[in-house]
């Protein structure tokens, strides 16, 4: 459990309502407000904020804590912290106000100084303080209290807190991905469910590899997951409670094509049933395990996404002769067509922001991850290759994560690209690695 506080002083700035909620910490008094840091992410020009971060002083945890807020800021694409080695004044306490015209000098538009210590009871406190190095403000200001085991959460949770005080944008870095780990050669893969830190630390294995697993998903409102497992005749469709472990079958499907996802509510599993040639969309009721048919047609609906306000459903359907996307009400009915590029649509996935609906896109020998508007409007390509699919959406919904499959002898790996495509870089996993799902913030 992490605890912190926020300032009391100066609450007219309010700068702080938007990290998290704690008891209040008085922090020296702020100046006046002037023309504070704002970075516009959607404009042509843009150019990452060059920002210095601190080894944090107090505790041999702190250059840790430090380097992976760098490491979590310097990946966002936002962001370009500059070398250590070009520091001019040396960190020291948080509470001593820097020398800013050594920070403009090197053009560190923002910094961040901090301390971590502990306290009477052994619980790690990290403090820090986010500077505007031109205006001469302080911006924001946090301590938090946890176990030491939680240092690295610690660190993301700030890098949280800076990301959201200077983009106005809920931060993603306290997250965490389930996904499918590979391992072995090509022809005799085995697959596991494993969940990391979105920066890929703290892997944990979550099934055996004795049965094969496909398309993990994230509840929005809790821990769990919901998977596809192959290990009898019919493919089962599993409940897992990351936290403790616990495993709930709930249901047997024959004929099963893609994993179910969970409503915004978490109260309900969408997902596509096969019969014979055809398939089609059904939901399910997790408390009464009763299930209710949407859509009744000779063609393959399959890979269905909720809207985050749970009235409609976004999934791919080939009744109009090929592969494309569709929406409908979340009751069933009626569905209108939105795709209309050249090539073969798939995996629609509203995004948590409800703006864009990413999917995967097959012209030629090209599998591209793209959004488009929910009407279907403002297509656009982030990134193409030869097989790139399974988009998910980080919870604020400017970043998506898929996997990609080079071709030859190799296999799939994560990346992740941001809603412009000028950000792309590698998830790190220790294989092979498939099918991720982004959970929500963990704070």
């Amino acid at each position: 459990m992490i605890s912190m506080t926020s300032p009391l002083r100066h609450a007219l700035l309010n700068l702080l309502t938007r990290v998290m909620l704690g008891l209040a910490l008085a922090l020296p008094a702020l100046m006046p407000a002037r023309a504070e840091i704002a970075i516009t992410l959607d404009k042509g020009n843009f150019q990452p904020l060059p920002i210095a971060i601190t080894d944090f002083i107090g505790s041999d945890l702190g250059p840790q804590i430090s380097a992976v807020i760098t490491n979590d800021l310097k990946r966002s694409g936002i962001f370009a912290p500059i070398d250590r080695a070009a520091f001019i004044e040396k960190a020291s306490s948080p509470d001593v106000t820097p020398n800013f015209s050594s920070w403009k000098v090197i053009n560190a538009q923002a910094l961040v100084t901090g301390r971590v210590t502990r306290d009477p009871s052994g619980r790690l406190k990290t403090e820090f303080r986010l500077w505007d190095t031109f205006s001469g403000q302080q911006l924001s200001g946090q301590q938090y209290f946890t176990d030491p085991n939680n240092w690295r959460r610690v660190a993301h949770i700030i890098a949280d807190a800076i990301y959201s005080r200077l983009t106005g944008e809920k931060g993603f870095f306290d997250t965490r991905v389930v996904f499918v780990d590979e391992q072995g050669s090509k022809d005799k893969r085995v697959k596991r469910l494993a969940i990391m830190d979105q920066d890929g630390a703290n892997l944990r294995y979550l099934t055996k590899g004795d049965e094969l697993v496909v398309t993990p998903r994230f509840s929005p409102a809790s821990q769990d997951i919901a998977y596809m497992a192959f290990g009898g005749s019919d493919p089962r469709v599993t409940m897992m409670n990351i936290d403790s472990g616990q495993h709930e079958i709930m249901g047997n499907f024959p004929g099963m094509t893609f994993a179910p996802r969970f409503s915004p509510d978490g109260q309900k599993l969408v997902m596509s049933l096969a019969q014979g040639a055809t398939s089609n969309l059904y939901v399910m009721d997790l408390r009464s395990h009763s299930t209710m048919r949407l859509t009744d047609t000779n063609a393959i609906d399959t890979s269905p996404s909720f809207a985050p306000n749970g009235q409609q459903i976004v999934f791919e359907s080939d009744r109009g002769g090929s592969q494309q996307i569709y929406v409908m009400g979340a009751g069933g009915g009626g569905a209108k067509r939105i795709s209309f590029g050249e090539g073969r649509y798939s995996t629609p996935v509203w995004s948590p922001r409800g703006d864009y609906i990413a999917f995967t896109k097959q012209k030629g020998g090209s599998f591209s991850i793209g959004i488009m508007k929910p009407d279907g409007s403002g297509e656009r390509i982030l990134t193409e290759g030869f097989h790139n699919e399974g988009p998910t959406w980080a919870p604020n919904g400017r970043y998506l994560m898929f996997f990609r499959d080079a071709g030859g002898s190799g296999g799939p790996r994560l990346f992740m690209v941001d809603i412009t495509g000028r950000v792309e870089v590698p998830v790190p996993t220790p294989g092979f690695a498939s099918d991720p799902a982004w959970s929500p913030l963990l704070n």
